[in-house]
């Protein structure tokens, strides 16, 4: 089973972890041997927390109780937070996660967090652009390793830019080997472009769908 802990943070934006949470929580489109999934929300404290769009939410549980495991995953959300100082342990735990293994997801501003502890120097990554990360992140230095896409897959590290949230979420799903092939390529194809052939193609994917067609 897999436990994707989601970093919340005061400011978060909410609808960059939109697409991948609601998927991964609600299973209406895995595959039928694909392997369970928990999430919980993780933050540095047990206080609730209020997302840039005014939503409350209170953590499951705290940094510590994420466990250092292959099955882990961390999902890291945009937020004008991160340069606080309490947000180092997430990080360091997200390097300790990264060592081992685990699948360690960053969009946006996280991505700054993420290289301000060097862990963006020597591997493809991208985000807002490599002036937001020499912005926000001085001591970032890899430049030589971004990539201008909205959003990079390299092995356990997935990072994306603020628009990058739907590319994020597929490389996210499509690493959980959650969905079939051909289910993920049709939600993806209906969430980018909003065609309703996609729609119908992404429900002829479903085990469902194809009972469906083959009873016609």
């Amino acid at each position: 089973m897999f436990t994707i802990y989601v970093y919340v943070l005061d400011a978060l934006a909410d609808w960059e972890l939109g697409y991948v949470i609601s998927e991964v929580n609600s299973g209406r489109f895995f595959k039928k041997d694909a392997q369970r999934v928990s999430l919980k929300t993780v933050s540095y404290s047990g206080k609730p927390i209020k997302t840039m769009g005014g939503l409350t939410i209170m953590p499951d549980c705290l940094i510590d109780d994420i466990a250092v495991s292959e099955t882990s995953v961390l999902l890291l959300p945009g937020a004008d937070t991160w340069n606080d100082l309490k947000h180092g342990a997430v990080i360091k735990k997200a390097e300790e996660l990264l060592s081992s293994g685990a699948l360690v997801c960053a969009i946006c501003g996280a991505t700054a967090a993420l290289a301000g502890a060097g862990l963006l120097d020597n591997r493809p990554h991208t985000s807002n652009g490599p002036g937001f990360l020499e912005m926000f992140s001085p001591g970032y230095k890899g430049q030589d390793f971004y990539i201008d896409k909205p959003s990079v897959a390299d092995n356990n590290l997935i990072t994306a830019g603020s628009a990058g949230a739907l590319l994020w979420a597929k490389q996210i799903i499509g690493h959980l080997n959650v969905f079939q092939p051909d289910t993920l390529e049709s939600w993806y194809a209906y969430f980018t472009t909003g065609k309703p052939e996609h729609f119908f193609a992404l429900m002829q994917t479903l085990p469902s769908g194809k009972e469906r067609a083959e009873d016609r």
